[in-house]
């Protein structure tokens, strides 16, 4: 037999065990389907976690955080991280204001929102080394070295910003922006508003909201906080107004008090009273010792997530609480 007789043999054979019946097309077979992710990557059954996101949410509410507290709604570094230590044993798990109002609350499975707020940006509350680091005994430095311990707990809070913040420490604001803390407008010299005039309430909001972007710019201001708690007599002011040619407008307007907050997935959302629950110096009337304790007792009225980020998950009995504007994402059971 010639040599390439032979060759042309020893070629079908290896084309014909490569074919289908060897009488197939020899087109390479189109590609798998990819492999569905393991179970454990999949959000599990709303069921089994009792996801309930239509529950109450903790907004807490902190001001100085100080070795001698000198009022009422101070506290210590050791009561400010024993709340810490208490939120996290109970499965909770922070978020900013911006997050729950946008309804971007993406935790995981069994675990619940809270939210950390700060009024009146002392420097109790953040000071910086000349290195440019939290001082470990400053609020920020105190949960920054809590989620150094507890990386599943992150260091984030919303901070309501006077005009001159932190001590006039013009490195502040843009460490905070650049380390994924959030930022409202809490006028700009904690001014009363129920006793200014309206031009005058629009104005402190319009020069807190200059001062800070000017601080840190491409800050975008959402919320801000009623400074004692008090409304300017025209309440839609504290929401939406302009002044000297600068229009504002906020997504939420927090309280002072003093229960757990509506989830931004019901029709109970009140954006122009957000409540707040109060944390400080010793035990008060519903303050966050009294409303933990009672979400404890209470788990079905707590916010708890179904690890699914594209879903709103949710007893059946609670549909008639849900928003129609969430609607698509509903996933009751």
């Amino acid at each position: 037999m010639k040599a390439s007789t032979m060759l042309r043999m020893v070629t079908a054979a290896l084309l014909c065990a490569t074919a289908t019946a060897c009488g197939g097309s020899t087109a390479p077979s189109p590609a798998a389907a990819p492999a569905p992710p393991p179970a454990a990557a999949r959000p599990p059954d709303p069921a089994a976690v009792a996801a309930n996101e239509l529950g109450r949410i903790p907004i807490l509410m902190y001001h100085r955080v100080e070795a001698a507290p000198g009022g009422e709604y101070d506290q210590t570094p050791a009561k400010f991280t024993a709340e810490l230590e208490r939120l996290h044993t109970e499965g909770y798990r922070p978020i900013t204001i911006t997050e729950y109002l946008s309804g971007v609350i993406d935790l995981p499975a069994g675990t619940h929102p809270v939210v950390l707020t700060f009024d009146d940006s002392t420097g109790s509350q953040l000071t910086l080394t000349p290195s440019g680091d939290p001082t470990p005994d400053c609020a920020v430095g105190l949960l920054e070295q809590f989620h150094s311990r507890h990386p599943d707990f992150a260091a984030t809070a919303t901070f309501f910003i006077n005009n001159e913040p932190f001590g006039e420490d013009a490195r502040t604001l843009p460490w905070l922006v650049r380390h994924g803390y959030d930022i409202g407008a809490h006028t700009a010299t904690h001014a009363n508003l129920g006793q200014l005039p309206p031009a005058d309430v629009q104005r402190e909001l319009v020069q807190n909201i200059r001062a800070i972007t000017t601080a840190a710019p491409g800050t975008t201001i959402r919320s801000m906080a009623l400074p004692l708690g008090v409304y300017p007599a025209d309440h839609a002011l504290a929401r939406a107004g302009s002044w000297d040619g600068t229009p504002y407008r906020f997504g939420g307007v927090l309280l002072v008090g003093s229960n757990p907050a509506a989830s931004p997935f019901t029709a109970a959302l009140d954006p122009a009273g957000i409540p707040r629950i109060r944390s400080g110096r010793g035990p008060v009337a519903f303050d966050s010792g009294y409303w933990l304790d009672w979400l404890a007792a209470n788990p079905a009225e707590r916010y708890t997530s179904d690890g699914d980020a594209t879903h709103v998950s949710f007893p059946r009995a609670a549909a008639a609480e849900l928003a129609v504007s969430w609607n698509s994402t509903a996933q009751p059971y």
